[in-house]
């Protein structure tokens, strides 16, 4: 009996599966889609939701060049086809192409943006396949003349002898066909500091704020196109650590923080998309000397309980990634900034030396985002720092002093509880260490978090407010 085996072609992504055809007197069995086994072959786990079978009557139906806006798994019940593929999607391999013979031992597997077309080598021919993304009788996708000179498929049979539809007969030539743009992954919160530097990283990206899709309206999530999108990434959240411990924050920062995270993650598993959320810290109390990926939480504030919901709820989807990060520096108003302020006004600050971490990034936290995708990490959850020693708040006021002309010793060290004093704020944890060493064994190697703050203090001044 032959093995399950995933093979590759000259078009990205299409894959070639040879099936473990069992026969006998009475027939054969196979199991034509076998999600464990085939997903651990290199078939990517793409979430089928509907099953179509077009019955062929004729040998030399011919049907295709479609490029529907969805994956097949395509094969056939029984008989024979010849199957014929063209890469419809912007860029090199524009124009490429592939064909097999199929019969019931051979699936394919046809990665959206590829031009999909076959012709039956037998009467009676049943052809299957799976897709991953409901039909919409709306729905508009570019097509293929069969008879393309640029392509020149082999056909079996000569296509003046086939049965084609009058519509397949009229489709355009190569050279005036749309080409299909790659699916442009989708920011949220794009215009905060981790936002603007996640678009930074991924240029392509649509970006958008809560004018334009708030994550906390049902109505806004229901109007969105997620279809339209194979990544979307969460930079959206409340932040407002202190004022969360209020009745309104209360309310805000679990509408943005837990409620709206739930709800994309119901979407991400309706849409088939891969959901990226960002995390913090908070979600721990701080009294371990560092805080793993798999550490139970334990969050104090109101703010880091509705970022312990949101995680929970983004976990439960199938492709998730949650990139748990501590004390984000980016473009805007940060404490980085605030120092340097201080430091030019002249002012010597107080800043606790009792909480240690490391500082993060945002463009280091953009470029881990980015390695996650590209390398195909598992999905899961990935603590996401600069690298390097701890250091306390303190160590970092000093640094940015140092830089801008004044002494370490002009920032004084204090304790949480002298800094507290007088405030309401919200409870911090003492430890925000978070060990790299998930993330590491992908092959991302963290840049070290004093380094990227001289070159963040050297790249440009501070903003002013």
């Amino acid at each position: 009996m032959p093995d399950l085996t995933v093979e590759t072609t000259p078009i990205p992504g299409l894959l070639v599966v040879r099936l473990d055809l069992r026969t006998d007197a009475r027939g054969f069995f196979k199991e034509n889609w076998q999600r464990e086994k085939m997903v651990a072959l290199g078939l990517p786990d793409f979430g089928p939701v509907q099953n179509n079978i077009s019955f062929n009557a004729d040998r030399g139906t011919t049907r295709g060049i479609h490029t529907e806006p969805w994956d097949k798994f395509i094969s056939v019940a029984n008989g024979r086809i010849f199957g014929a593929w063209v890469d419809m999607r912007e860029g090199e391999t524009f124009g490429a192409t592939f064909h097999v013979e199929i019969d019931p031992s051979v699936a394919v597997f046809v990665p959206r943006g590829v031009g999909n077309s076959y012709q039956t080598l037998e009467d009676g021919v049943a052809y299957t396949y799976l897709v991953n993304q409901h039909w919409r009788p709306d729905i508009a996708y570019p097509a293929l003349d069969l008879a393309d000179q640029t392509t020149d498929i082999p056909w079996p049979i000569p296509l003046s002898e086939c049965e084609i539809s009058d519509k397949d007969r009229h489709n355009p030539r190569l050279a005036d066909a749309s080409r299909v743009p790659p699916s442009r992954p989708l920011v949220l919160g794009a215009e905060g500091q981790l936002g603007r530097a996640l678009m930074a990283e991924f240029p392509h990206a649509l970006g958008v704020t809560r004018r334009d899709l708030d994550i906390t309206d049902p109505a806004s999530l229901t109007a969105w196109p997620w279809h339209d999108h194979e990544v979307v990434l969460n930079a959206a959240a409340y932040t407002a650590v202190d004022a969360a411990e209020t009745p309104e924050g209360r309310v805000a920062a679990w509408r943005a923080n837990a409620s709206g995270p739930a709800a994309l993650a119901r979407l991400a598993e309706q849409h088939h998309f891969t959901l990226v959320h960002f995390s913090s810290e908070y979600v721990f109390d701080g009294t371990a000397a560092e805080h793993p990926e798999d550490e139970p939480l334990s969050p104090l504030g109101v703010y880091a309980q509705s970022k312990a919901a949101g995680d929970l709820a983004v976990s439960a989807t199938a492709r998730h990634y949650v990139l748990r990060t501590s004390w984000v520096i980016g473009e805007g108003r940060n404490f980085v900034r605030t120092m340097q302020q201080l430091a030019a006004k002249g002012v010597s600050p107080g800043v606790v030396d009792d909480q240690v971490g490391r500082l993060t990034f945002a463009d280091e936290l953009a470029r881990a985002t980015r390695h996650l995708l590209d390398t195909g990490a598992p999905y899961g959850t990935y603590n996401a720092t600069n690298g390097g020693p701890t250091t306390s708040w303190a160590d970092v006021a000093s640094a940015v002093f140092t830089h801008s002309a004044r002494t370490a010793e002009d920032v004084r060290r204090i304790t949480s509880e002298e800094y507290s004093a007088g405030k309401e704020l919200a409870p911090r944890p003492a430890s925000s260490v978070l060990p790299l060493g998930k993330l590491e064994a992908t092959g991302f190697a963290p840049t070290d978090a004093m380094t990227a703050l001289r070159d963040y203090l050297t790249g440009s001044a501070p903003a002013e407010g």
